[in-house]
């Protein structure tokens, strides 16, 4: 099996290797492409993604390139995770927010619509090339953000054949093990919503429900990202949020607390990020293999901790390693893994991931691409029935997908109109005042990567 991601050269390169390498005889991964059209970012972290495979798994053959059609051709599966424009671009999607009085942040809202301007175009590509390349019935997994809108986008578009997936909700679920101290398989976990906009209404130890007691124990407010909302909020709504409903449900402190900051979160990220890779550029990764971990774990450890720091004031303040030797969390290649181990076996199974809705949330159309947890087989994935939602959660959440489809719809066809209206509708826009100024200015901050809009 020929497994390809694109953006190979990103910071989080070693992890997909780690995951990948560590399951590769077990899945039937023999062949590992990294591809990225950054040179320098592809040597440094590729490398690093390289060396990590060559130390787990020294039968998976490894290669790096550039070139998007080698990468693809004959591949079963693809994992894309692109910043097309880079961090510098990020930086900039988040302060035009700013200074139009909207949140800035680079999936949620305003930004989020920025990014993917770039984001889809560039998808779209590798989708076609894909079609044209890849193996009969391939799959592509996307990581790139903002994930909900692009996974609508590639379906609307007709790539039926694509997967939006995302760590957040299998990276709780982890949390809650670690925190019980019990192997992370025995805790599921029932959601629905959007990417990043999700419910989790049921989460289970053995088949046992334990959300109730999750939310009362004052431990979960400390060692899971429940830490960004209130004890009270969470006992009277009986659920557990995706922690980027802190945008949401604290909307005006996180406007204010990022407005005060010192950097915004994307420029915190750019300027870590170019340390980092300035010193891991004075090492050869493999001779110094050791050497460039160290680098990598103490810039990537001040990304982590200072993740939602600025907008909620709450750090996490742990110490961070990588141990390639580990037994791998998953992550997001995990996500992908557990797809490939669920058709490879012939065994229905779950997992939570981005699909289309079928009915499952009512008021959507069945077209919609919702995150929740569904049952996987080999002709696709069904999400679970469900009941009693949450009604201001279900408003939100019909809300937010009125404005992803509206914004899918306006990038696939370059409408100005269409993504001033879909602006709007965003509940942290909600401002046609705001949403024309933001529309013109995303319009012109894209034109490279998105040219030709009507107006």
């Amino acid at each position: 099996m020929k497994l390809t991601v694109i953006g190979g050269g990103g910071v989080r390169s070693m992890f997909l290797a780690k995951s990948i390498a560590q399951r590769a005889d077990e899945l039937g991964i023999d062949r590992l492409v990294f591809m990225d059209n950054d040179p320098k970012k592809l040597a440094v972290y590729g490398g690093m993604a390289g060396k990590v495979c060559s130390l787990l798994a020294p039968r998976l053959h490894f290669m790096c390139t550039d070139n998007a059609v080698e990468a693809l051709i004959g591949a079963d599966y693809a994992i894309t995770t692109i910043r097309v424009g880079g961090d510098d671009m990020r930086v900039m999607d988040e302060r035009i927010a700013l200074e139009e009085g909207v949140l800035g942040q680079e999936t949620t809202g305003a930004a989020g619509f920025s990014f993917a301007m770039r984001s889809i175009p560039a998808l779209i590509n590798y989708c076609e090339l894909a079609k044209k390349y890849a193996k009969p019935g391939f799959k592509i997994f996307n990581f790139t953000n903002p994930a909900g809108l692009v996974s609508q986008a590639l379906s609307d578009a007709g790539y039926d054949f694509t997967f939006g997936i995302c760590d957040a909700p299998s990276s709780m679920l982890h949390a809650i093990a670690d925190m019980l101290n019990v192997e992370p398989s025995r805790v599921k976990g029932e959601i629905w919503g959007l990417n990043h906009l999700s419910f989790f209404d049921k989460i289970t130890l053995d088949g046992k429900n334990i959300l109730p007691a999750l939310i009362e124990n004052d431990v979960s407010y400390k060692k899971t990202d429940m830490r960004y909302f209130s004890k009270e909020l969470l006992t009277r709504k009986g659920y557990v949020p995706n922690e980027y409903l802190y945008y949401y449900f604290s909307s005006l402190k996180a406007l204010s607390n990022i407005q005060n900051a010192e950097e915004t979160r994307g420029e915190q990220i750019a300027r870590i990020n170019k340390l980092m890779l300035a010193e891991l550029q004075k090492h050869d990764v493999n001779s110094e293999f050791e050497t460039c971990l160290k680098i990598f774990e103490q810039y990537y450890g001040m990304r982590e901790n200072s993740y939602m720091a600025s907008e909620t004031g709450v750090s996490r303040g742990t110490a961070w390693h990588f141990n390639p030797f580990s037994k791998d969390a998953g992550g997001y290649a995990g996500v992908a893994l557990r797809y490939m181990e669920i058709v490879r076996s012939g065994k229905p199974d779950d997992m939570i991931l981005c699909m289309p809705n079928k009915g499952m949330i009512p008021g959507l159309l069945d077209t919609d691409v919702i995150e929740a947890t569904g049952t996987v087989t080999a002709n696709g994935v069904t999400p679970h029935p469900h009941e009693n939602f949450d009604p201001e959660a279900l408003e939100l959440v019909r809300r937010v997908k009125l404005y992803e489809r509206s914004a899918a719809k306006a990038i696939l066809t370059k409408d100005r109109d269409l993504a001033v209206d879909a602006l709007a509708l965003h509940p942290l826009v909600n401002s046609y005042d705001a949403a024309y100024r933001l529309a013109d200015r995303y319009i012109r901050h894209n034109f490279v990567y998105s040219p030709g809009w009507d107006k």
